[in-house]
C-alpha cells in the first residue's frame, strides 16, 4: 500500500528533491510566510537519491524562472513540478544558469554593485561546488559567501 507523507495539492507548485538541510532556505526564497494559500513543508523525508530530502508544496503559486534560478543556487538537485487538477503538467530540474543577474549580492563590501544602483551580475565559475565571480570586481565567492537579494 502506497503511503503519502505529504498531502496532494490541487493547483500550484511542488519543489521536490531538496537537500533536507536546505529546505528552509528554499522556503525563505519562496517567501512562504506571506502566502495565503496552503503551504506544506516536509523535512527529513525518506529519499532513495538523497537519503533524506525536503519538499515544499504551495497551493495556487506557479514557480517562475527567477525563483527556480535562486533555488538552484541553494538546492541544485531540486525538481519543480507544476500541478493542475492534482496532475503534474510540467516538471523540470532547477539549473544553475551561466550568468546570474539580480539574485546574489557581491560579498566584497567595496564592489561598485554595493554602492551604485546597478543590477548585480555574477558568472558561474563552477557549479559543484558552486563558485561565482562578480562581473564588476571579479572576486570569487563560494557557497558560504552567497547572500540572496
Amino acid at each position: 500500500m502506497k503511503h503519502l507523507d505529504v498531502a496532494a495539492i490541487k493547483d500550484g507548485s511542488v519543489i521536490d528533491h531538496i537537500d533536507s538541510k536546505s529546505t528552509l532556505k528554499v522556503a525563505d526564497i519562496l517567501n512562504i510566510q506571506n502566502e495565503e494559500q496552503v503551504v506544506l513543508v516536509g523535512v527529513n523525508l525518506t529519499s532513495k537519491f538523497l537519503k533524506k530530502k525536503g519538499i515544499i508544496k504551495i497551493e495556487g503559486k506557479i514557480i517562475d524562472q527567477k525563483e527556480a534560478n535562486k533555488i538552484a543556487l541553494i538546492a541544485p538537485n531540486a525538481t519543480v513540478n507544476i500541478i493542475k487538477d492534482y496532475e503534474v503538467v510540467k516538471k523540470f530540474n532547477t539549473v544553475i544558469p551561466e550568468i546570474i543577474e539580480g539574485i546574489v549580492k557581491c560579498f566584497n563590501p567595496n564592489c561598485v554593485s554595493n554602492h551604485n544602483n546597478i543590477k548585480t551580475k555574477q558568472h558561474v565559475v563552477n557549479k559543484n561546488p558552486i563558485r561565482l565571480q562578480c562581473h564588476y570586481c571579479e572576486r570569487i565567492m563560494g557557497a558560504k559567501d552567497i547572500v540572496l537579494i
